[in-house]
C-alpha cells in the first residue's frame, strides 16, 4: 500500500465513521425531543398539577435507567446514600411538587414530627428571605434526617434528583469551601437534562391549566402545602368533636 492509499484509506474510514456519528448525534438529540413530548401529553392528561408532578419523577426514573443501562460511556457517579452535601444548597421546585411531598409527609410523619418539621422549614424560609443571594446560601435541608438520610427520599423534588457528582471532595470544596464564583460540580448532562426537561414541562403545565407557573423555595411552598393541608383536617376534626 503506497502512502496516498494509505491516506485516502484512513480518511476514508474517518468520513465514513464521522457520517454514522453525525447521524447518532442527531438521533441521541432527539431522545429529549422526544422525553418533551411525552411530559407533555402526561401532564395534560393528568387529574391535578401534583399528579402531574408525580408523574413527572417517574417519568424521570425511567428515562434515567434507560440512559444508565443502554447509553454508553456514562460518567461515573460519586454519590451515596448518606453523602449529603448538595443537601445545604437552596433548592426550589416547580408546579405540583411541593403538593405531592406535603401529602407524604402528612401520610409518613408523626405530629410531633410535622411539628419539628415546620419549625425547621420556618427557619429555613425566613434565611431565605433574607439572603441577599439566596444561591449562596448554604443551609441543612429541613428535611434532612440525623442519619444524613433524606427523609422524603420517595418525593424529593427534580432538583434533588437531578444532581450527580463524580467527586465527594468536589462538592464539600463547592458547597462547604471557597471557590471561584461560576465553578461547580460536573453533573452528567443527560442525567440533568432529563430533569431540567420536566421541570420545564411542569410550568408550561401549570401555564395551560391557568395556574401559578413560577418555582418556589422548597422551604415556603412546603410551609404552604401543609398548611393547606392541615387546614381541612382541623376543620374536619372541629365537626367530629375529636
Amino acid at each position: 500500500m503506497s502512502a496516498q492509499d494509505a491516506i485516502d484509506f484512513v480518511s476514508d474510514n474517518i468520513t465514513e465513521v464521522g457520517t454514522l456519528m453525525r447521524s447518532l448525534s442527531g438521533r441521541y438529540e432527539g431522545i429529549f425531543g422526544n422525553l418533551r413530548a411525552a411530559y407533555g401529553v402526561a401532564f395534560e392528561q393528568a387529574d391535578s398539577i401534583a399528579d402531574a408532578a408525580r408523574d413527572a419523577s417517574a417519568i424521570a426514573d425511567a428515562a434515567t435507567t434507560a440512559i444508565r443501562d443502554h447509553i454508553p460511556n456514562q460518567p461515573g457517579n460519586a454519590c451515596t446514600s448518606g453523602c449529603a452535601a448538595c443537601c445545604h444548597l437552596y433548592v426550589q421546585v416547580p408546579p405540583g411538587t411541593a403538593t405531592v411531598m406535603a401529602r407524604h409527609i402528612a401520610a409518613h410523619f408523626t405530629p410531633d414530627e410535622q411539628t419539628a418539621l415546620r419549625a425547621r422549614l420556618e427557619i429555613a424560609a425566613a434565611a431565605a428571605r433574607d439572603a441577599a443571594d439566596v444561591m449562596k446560601l448554604r443551609m441543612r435541608c429541613a428535611l434532612l434526617g440525623a442519619d444524613n438520610r433524606c427523609t422524603v427520599y420517595e418525593v424529593r423534588p427534580l432538583t434533588c434528583r437531578a444532581f450527580t457528582s463524580r467527586s465527594v471532595a468536589r462538592c464539600h470544596d463547592v458547597v462547604f469551601g471557597d471557590v471561584p464564583k461560576g465553578t461547580g460540580v460536573e453533573q452528567n448532562a443527560a442525567h440533568f437534562r432529563i430533569h431540567m426537561e420536566a421541570t420545564f414541562a411542569l410550568e408550561q403545565a401549570a401555564r395551560n391549566r391557568g395556574l401559578p407557573d413560577a418555582q418556589k423555595g422548597l422551604a415556603q411552598a412546603l410551609l404552604d402545602e401543609m398548611g393547606a393541608i392541615a387546614g381541612p383536617a382541623l376543620e374536619a376534626k372541629r365537626h367530629t368533636g375529636s
